[in-house]
Parts: structure tokens; C-alpha cells; sequence
């Protein structure tokens, strides 16, 4: 199957650090992909490389077919982003919120209505179309936020750590959606996740970072079996390769953010 996004020897630096190193993937056309890792392992400096936020200090990467760095604004058109910060805004409805997205693709007016409806109604939102964005529950925000960067209906779908802050059930929703969209549009998946669960469940292929180099990649079932266990689960796979707890606690500045996030979508 041919790859949609290829990175090859991608890196990053910040002055003297380097958070990314030689990171080189192939992600197929229609694929779950999971990245997972410590806080500072550099998940988050990949996607802002790929989704153009950030310049590449070396190597290469096409998204779509585009070069991200000399493509710029067709690799934009052809994905969407779903960052972990609330994108969006509260004292607008549902519709209202997603009418604004329409017009930043440049949907064509004759085409905003019902591809907005259209989005509501995959994302079960229909009936809360009319209520104010800040009376719905975390899940249906982070489902409004998904509809958001799917209007345009993008090639590649970046979620960074998409259930963050949801209860079980929200969570578990926040799954059946993206799997649908997957199955249903061909959208290719790329997310970060510190729910192992989550990876296992979702992802088809996932790649492990440390301290800014892939650690490993491959399928759940290949990852477990690599480190030579019958029984290994990916928490233990993802202490084998990095060296940390599941529970790295991130800095004083990690924290709070994660905090005001969940408390935000809570």
C-alpha cells in the first residue's frame, strides 16, 4: 500500500538540545498510527514539524505527497489537527463553530450547510447543534473539535492525545470514532497517546520515542514480542524501551497544562 506520509531522517534542534533525531517512518494510506513515549521524548515536536508549525532543522518529510517544508500550504489543505488545547469556542453553538471552520477551508458557500449537518450528524451531535459549545460534556467537545478538522475532509488526521481529560465512556466513544472515520473516509490516523489501552486498541502500527530517537516500531502484537515475554502487555513494552515508568509525571509546566486541559473538557 503506498505511503501517504514518509519522513526520512527528520530532526529538530534548539540550540545545543536536540529533541528529534534521524526520526524516519512510512505510514500507509488509510492507517492507524500511534506514537507514544515519555513527556520530552519529542512526540509533540514531530507533529508540529509535520503539520508545519515548526521548521525541520534536517531531513525530510512528505505528508500527502507534499514536502513540508517547500509545500507548506498543500500539506495544510490536505490534513486536519486536533490539538490537545481546547480549539473550540465556548460561547458559540455547535453549528456556529463548525459554519466558522467551513469558511477558513473555503468550503464553498453553496456546500457549508449540509456539510456541516453532514458532520454533526456522523459525530452524533445533530441534536445539540444549537447549544452553546460550553454546556457540552468534555466528549462532546472533543467530538466537535474531530468534526472541526475533518469539514475539509483532509488525507491525514493528527490527534494529539485526542481522549485526554474524558471519563471511560467518553474515551471509549472518542474510539468508535475515529475507527469509523478510518473505515469509512480512508482518513490516515496519526496520534499520540499515553493511554496504552488506547494504543492497543486503536492503532495499527505505533512507534516508541526516546529521548528523540525511535526506540521501536511495529504492530502491538510485534512490539510485545520483542522483548521476549508471552505475556507482555504494552505498559511493559513501553518500560522495556524507554527506561520509564508509565506514569513520568512531566514537568511543573507539563502538569499544569494537562490539568487545565482536562479540566476544560471535564
Amino acid at each position: 500500500m503506498m505511503a501517504i506520509l514518509e519522513t526520512q531522517e527528520l530532526t529538530r534542534r534548539f540550540g545545543h538540545l536536540t529533541a528529534v533525531e534521524a526520526f524516519t517512518i512510512s505510514i500507509a494510506s488509510g492507517e492507524i498510527f500511534g506514537l507514544l513515549g515519555p513527556n520530552g521524548a519529542g512526540k509533540s515536536t514531530v507533529i508540529k514539524m509535520l503539520t508545519t508549525l515548526l521548521p525541520l532543522t534536517a531531513g525530510r518529510a512528505k505528508v500527502a505527497g507534499f514536502d513540508v517544508m517547500y509545500q507548506a500550504t498543500d500539506v495544510r489543505r490536505a490534513i486536519g489537527y486536533v490539538p490537545q488545547v481546547l480549539s473550540a469556542d465556548g460561547t458559540l453553538s455547535g453549528f456556529e463553530n463548525l459554519l466558522i471552520f467551513a469558511k477558513l477551508y473555503d468550503i464553498p458557500r453553496r456546500e457549508r450547510d449540509s456539510r456541516v449537518r453532514d458532520a454533526l450528524e456522523f459525530m452524533g451531535l445533530t441534536n445539540a447543534a444549537t447549544r452553546l459549545v460550553r454546556n457540552y460534556s468534555g466528549g462532546m467537545i472533543r467530538r466537535l473539535e474531530i468534526a472541526q478538522s475533518m469539514l475539509h475532509r483532509p488525507h491525514v488526521l493528527f490527534l494529539d492525545e485526542p481522549t485526554v481529560g474524558l471519563d471511560p465512556l467518553a474515551r471509549k466513544i472518542v474510539w468508535q470514532l475515529i475507527q469509523q472515520l478510518c473505515a469509512d473516509y480512508g482518513t490516515t490516523i496519526f496520534l499520540t497517546t499515553h493511554f496504552m489501552e488506547e494504543a492497543d486498541n486503536l492503532c495499527h502500527r505505533l512507534a516508541i520515542m526516546h529521548q528523540g530517537k525511535v526506540a521501536a516500531i511495529g504492530n502491538p502484537a510485534e512490539l510485545k514480542a520483542s522483548i521476549g515475554s508471552s505475556d507482555a502487555t504494552l505498559d511493559d513494552v513501553f518500560i522495556h524501551y524507554t527506561g520509564d515508568k508509565l506514569e513520568s509525571g512531566g514537568n511543573y509546566r507539563e502538569t499544569s497544562r494537562a490539568r487545565r486541559t482536562a479540566q476544560r473538557l471535564g
